[in-house]
């Protein structure tokens, strides 16, 4: 009844902002009491003022908008954040251990999907769905565990950085391999040549490990407006690059803040533009809360619980075997296994791209994002139990150092 009250008494947008500020506040508030990460409380808040639930969104293509905007800072700043110098040192588990997790986690879609009739592109995109873990919410727990010094935090935190660097490549195979286009007109060498340029700047920022050309670098330095503004340029710049191309907007960004961290006179600006972060990050989750229906949830519960435990399974299996095989403990092994075990929120944006493509149906879209929502929500009571039962079964054995 208050929803419904809230809905009909503030119709105009600056009230919209007040209300979805209180709900952040109250659920963050009320989830950080059951340890959960501030992003569920993001999805929760979207189903709650969704088409779906209440339906208080004015214009829902604004807020469509508004998440499109924040996907592609969410990539500019996880570009910002690698240092490919750092990545490199531990590269043979992160290079290999990614790959072997994307390999074996698309032949598990495979096995599924060959009884289920699904075409190649449509088991390769849920298989690399999958494979991908969530940086938000597993670098979030290795902070609060003090796991960051330790041998498993760093191996962890290496399979991530390779995750989010994966990203590109598979946006690029999307890209190629998709059904379709929302642009007819894009040719499919325009989309490779684009694929070239973009792993061309990626191994040239990689080979470089700083970037000294970056212009006006000691002028913008003290001028925190200017800081915002050249951010936001080379964020932009490699969207509308990557859009020319054909490619998804958010793989530019991504490019653009691999360049922006190289520079080493650009670590200031992190600091700048952290605000916009927070605050598109937090409408991107809200917009794909808000393409969440209650009903879809229930009609499909049987399947998407089945899904999510063969998800949990499959990921916690495979990753516990890589962390094994480079020197952890099996206790440690196990536990990495249970951070890992989660689809990330890269996951959704690899969804959206096959979506626009043409690969995923609207069902499969709708249920893809239904189970990466669960595997989130679900993430620290999976690790939990996992720490439980590994304490009673192995009570002395400390993290891998």
């Amino acid at each position: 009844m208050l929803m419904i009250f809230l809905s009909s008494q503030f119709g105009s947008s600056i009230n919209f902002i007040c209300i979805v500020g209180l709900l952040v506040v109250l659920a963050s508030f009320g989830l950080k009491k059951l340890k959960q990460p501030n992003l569920v409380a993001y999805i929760l808040i979207g189903i709650l003022i969704g088409p779906h639930s209440f339906d208080i969104i004015e214009n829902p293509e604004s807020m469509k908008f508004i998440g499109e905007l924040g996907i592609i800072l969410l990539f500019f700043f996880i570009g910002m954040e690698i240092d490919l110098t750092n990545f490199l040192k531990d590269w043979k588990l992160a290079f290999f251990g990614t790959i072997t997790q994307i390999i074996l986690s698309i032949l598990s879609v495979f096995l599924i999907g060959y009884f289920w009739g699904w075409t190649t592109a449509r088991i390769l995109v849920l298989g690399c769905v999958i494979a991908l873990s969530s940086s938000a919410v597993i670098f979030k727990l290795l902070e609060e565990k003090n796991l960051f010094q330790k041998k498993l935090g760093q191996n962890v935190s290496s399979l991530l950085l390779a995750q989010d660097i994966a990203i590109a490549p598979i946006l690029i195979l999307i890209s190629i391999v998709g059904g379709g286009s929302e642009d007819k007109s894009d040719p499919m060498f325009m989309k490779l040549i684009g694929g070239i340029i973009f792993i061309f700047i990626i191994a040239y920022v990689a080979k470089k490990k700083q970037i000294t050309w970056l212009p006006f670098k000691k002028e913008i330095k003290k001028d925190h407006e200017l800081q915002v503004f050249l951010a936001l340029f080379f964020c932009f710049a490699g969207a509308l690059l990557a859009n020319l191309f054909g490619i998804s907007e958010a793989l530019g960004a991504f490019v653009g803040g691999l360049v922006m961290h190289a520079g080493n006179a650009t670590k200031w600006i992190h600091e700048a533009i952290h605000s916009f972060r927070i605050l598109f990050v937090a409408i991107f989750f809200i917009s794909i809360g808000a393409q969440l229906d209650i009903s879809f949830l229930l009609t499909n519960g049987f399947s998407l619980l089945l899904m999510l435990l063969a998800v949990y399974i499959t990921n916690h299996f495979i990753n516990t075997l890589i962390l094994r095989a480079y020197k952890n403990t099996w206790k440690s092994a196990i536990i990495g296994g249970a951070l890992l075990g989660q689809i990330g929120e890269l996951s959704f944006l690899i969804c959206l791209t096959a979506f626009n493509v043409g690969i995923l149906t609207q069902f499969s879209y709708d249920f893809t994002i239904s189970l990466i929502s669960l595997t989130i929500f679900i993430s620290p009571v999976w690790i939990l139990i996992t720490e439980k039962v590994m304490d009673k079964l192995i009570p002395l054995e400390e993290i891998s150092h």
